[in-house]
């Protein structure tokens, strides 16, 4: 017999909303950062706003809509892995990244690959607690 765990829906926005929130822990608003691979060379850094997400709905918290800056002075490189991370620089929460193409990535962007000056932005983003 195989056994499986789940969470009520309240207590999954419960889950959401404490890791989103300690995005807007640090001193000021929280990072997005886009590397080369996971422990690889930052290419783009965007900002949250403070605070980053609204309040968790059916397990999923969104950002707050046009919430995250632009980055116009990228790295060149190809994009491979994100960090979240509260403006002390904690990882909140962290993942890979792929195109749009690929759709496979926790964060999936039109283009992976960047040129120096590229601009880099998001116009959408979520967490989604475990069910």
């Amino acid at each position: 017999m195989s056994a499986s765990l789940s969470h009520p829906t309240a207590i999954r926005n419960l889950i959401a909303d404490t890791v989103v929130d300690q995005l807007d822990a640090g001193s000021g608003a929280g990072k997005l950062i886009f590397y080369t691979a996971n422990g690889g060379t930052a290419l783009a850094t965007l900002i949250f706003a403070d605070p980053a997400f609204q309040a968790a709905a059916s397990g999923t918290a969104a950002v707050v809509t046009d919430s995250i800056t632009s980055n116009t002075n990228t790295g060149a490189g190809t994009v491979t892995w994100f960090e979240a991370q509260d403006s002390d620089g904690t990882t909140i929460f962290e993942g890979n990244v792929s195109s749009d193409d690929d759709a496979n990535g926790s964060i999936q962007l039109s283009s992976t690959t960047l040129g120096t000056g590229d601009t880099v932005s998001v116009s959408a983003l979520s967490y989604t607690a475990p069910a």
